[in-house]
């Protein structure tokens, strides 16, 4: 893939002309460094060399030249350090909004493939890189441009001899800077993959910090946490070690050529073709001929590591989502919630067996549906295709009549509402993590669906009633609590179709009461599709649809169903023995 030049350089567009005063300071900054060593060689040449007609004046206007000369060089260094770093500060704000905005739009799909901490080490390393680039790369490049090629021109002109000498190790300084620099690339990517393993380890440790704690099993999450940072630590050594070659080389190189300024210009000076005050700015124009090509290193790792973020940001960026709206897509007032599969069958990958296959079903607006069957037999998949979060491999869904695959996903989802068995609510305040369920919600609005979800009491016994902080995931509320706040939630978005997902199994017999009562009155009204963890929750659905790995083997109501004596009788009496038992 072409590296994308013109993407690249267009989030420089809003900052133009910010960025280039910046660049247009660091140009005069470097310029006025050259000028020191040519006053330097002013004074000990043209003033202090002549001791007959010495003019102490000239020396003390000279030294006040120089000192609006490091007036200015403050102020330029000030503007270009700070409004540079702020241009790039600017820039990464603008990719990490763009990036995290087009993920928001990328399907289930994606996120079941991606580990969230690497995800999260691109949203922040790889962004923080890439800005140092923005900023200090063309700074960079310029300033030292202008650095070497005056140290050159004004050396050539004081004695081009001496500078060919000095010219002559300096392709062989760049020669060694090019090869110890893609020794250290190769080690700086390899370190970019370790820290974003690490990420992703602690990620998945914290997490399922629970888990952790619940089988004691913290030293097997230490030792797997170590072989990551070992890793890393390993390729951090690779690092270290290709920089210390690199710099003391380079020290030597320096260290030759200061050594033939010396010798050869000492010897210049005998033969009456140099004097000392032009050896004096020979060796102060050196370091302004040598540091360019010293921090070529860095300035291309920096290079290196910014397009490798860059890169990494538009394989994101030029990620599509797996479900797209089509052009002119329906958007919908309201809902009847009438829902019919016609043969779909479903499949998460082409080269995984098919979850669904050829499955055909009605759902009737304002009717209360169970699916029951084995794991595996596709009843949270098949959910999961209402709201599209994933699309239908084969035959249609239809909402009212209508393939959901001409609905717009945000106005479709509007009229959708979920709850899980896994709740999941924001770190934030009660209040907040309601009104998730309808933004511009009031607080009367608010108040009346937590009454609605049994919720409303609890809230109140909190130390600061719906202003209450619950922690991350709501860690500071019980089971049944966290579920309480989610029907809320859903009672707010007041959808014309509701799923409810296992949404009692892992609550106590208290907590489950309360909820499940919540609930009832939450599908009053509703097309509603419950998902039974437990046969006994589902025993008053107006229909029990039976799904196995074929689709649907058996439909009807709890009583007929028994009468049958198929596979819902068996799931059923197996439960009741499992509790007898």
């Amino acid at each position: 893939m072409r590296f994308p030049i013109k993407k690249f350089l267009s989030y420089y567009k809003p900052y133009l002309r910010l960025f280039l005063s910046v660049l247009f300071c660091a140009l005069i900054t470097s310029a006025i460094a050259l000028v020191y060593p040519l006053l330097v060689r002013y004074i000990t040449k043209d003033i202090l060399a002549d001791e007959i007609s010495l003019d102490i004046e000239k020396v003390y206007w000279t030294g006040a030249l120089m000192l609006v000369l490091t007036g200015l060089q403050n102020i330029g260094n000030y503007f270009v350090d700070f409004k540079g770093h702020e241009v790039g500060a600017r820039m990464e704000r603008d990719l990490r909004s763009e990036l995290f905005a087009h993920m928001q739009k990328l399907s289930f799909s994606f996120f079941d493939r991606e580990k969230t901490g690497k995800l999260m080490s691109r949203v922040t390393n790889d962004l923080l890189l890439l800005s140092e680039l923005y900023h200090h790369g063309p700074e960079d490049y310029i300033k030292y441009l202008v650095r070497f090629a005056g140290a050159f021109v004004i050396l050539f002109l004081i004695n081009p001899s001496l500078t060919l000498a000095v010219f002559c190790f300096l392709p062989v300084l760049g020669f060694f800077s090019l090869i110890f620099n893609k020794v250290l690339n190769r080690a700086l990517t390899k370190n970019k993959e370790r820290i974003s393993d690490i990420h992703a380890r602690v990620e998945d440790s914290l997490s399922g910090i629970r888990v952790v704690k619940s089988f004691a099993n913290e030293n097997i999450e230490i030792q797997k946490f170590n072989v990551e940072n070992n890793r890393f630590l390993d390729s951090r050594k690779n690092i270290y070690r290709a920089e210390a070659i690199f710099f003391n080389g380079v020290e030597t190189f320096i260290q030759l050529i200061t050594l033939t300024v010396i010798i050869y210009g000492s010897s210049k000076i005998v033969h009456h073709t140099l004097d000392l005050s032009d050896l004096i700015t020979f060796l102060l124009y050196v370091n302004f001929m040598v540091e360019p090509i010293q921090r070529m290193t860095h300035m291309s790792t920096q290079l290196q590591e910014g397009l490798t973020g860059f890169t990494r940001f538009m394989e994101i960026m030029n990620t599509k989502p797996a479900i797209e709206d089509v052009s002119h897509a329906l958007s919908l007032p309201a809902l009847e919630g009438k829902i019919e599969f016609k043969q779909v069958g479903f499949q998460y990958e082409q080269d995984l067996d098919p979850v669904i296959t050829d499955l055909s079903l009605t759902i009737q607006p304002g009717e209360y549906v169970a699916l029951v069957g084995p794991s595996g037999a596709g009843k949270t998949t098949l959910c999961s295709l209402i709201p599209r979060f994933y699309e239908v491999t084969s035959g249609e869904l239809l909402i009212d009549g209508i393939d959901v695959r001409h609905f717009e996903q945000k106005e479709l989802r509007k009229h959708i509402g979920t709850v899980q068995q896994d709740v999941y609510l924001f770190d934030g305040t009660v209040r907040e993590n309601i009104r998730y369920g309808f933004p511009v919600a009031s607080d009367a609005q608010i108040i009346e669906a937590a009454r609605q979800a049994n919720a409303h009491d609890f809230i109140m016994s909190l130390p600061n009633g719906y202003d209450s902080e619950i922690g991350q995931r709501g860690v500071r509320l019980s089971g049944g609590q966290k579920q309480r706040l989610s029907i809320a939630r859903v009672f707010l978005k007041d959808p014309a179709i509701l799923i409810l997902d296992e949404a009692t199994s892992s609550l106590d017999n208290e907590s489950e009461s309360i909820v499940k009562e919540s609930l009832d009155l939450l599908a009053r009204g509703r097309t509603t599709i419950v998902i039974a963890h437990r046969l006994s929750t589902i025993r008053n659905a107006e229909r029990i649809i039976v799904l196995n790995k074929k689709g649907v083997s058996e439909q009807g109501t709890h009583r007929s169903l028994l009468a049958k004596n198929g596979e819902y009788s068996r799931l059923y009496s197996r439960e009741f023995s499992s509790k007898s038992g």
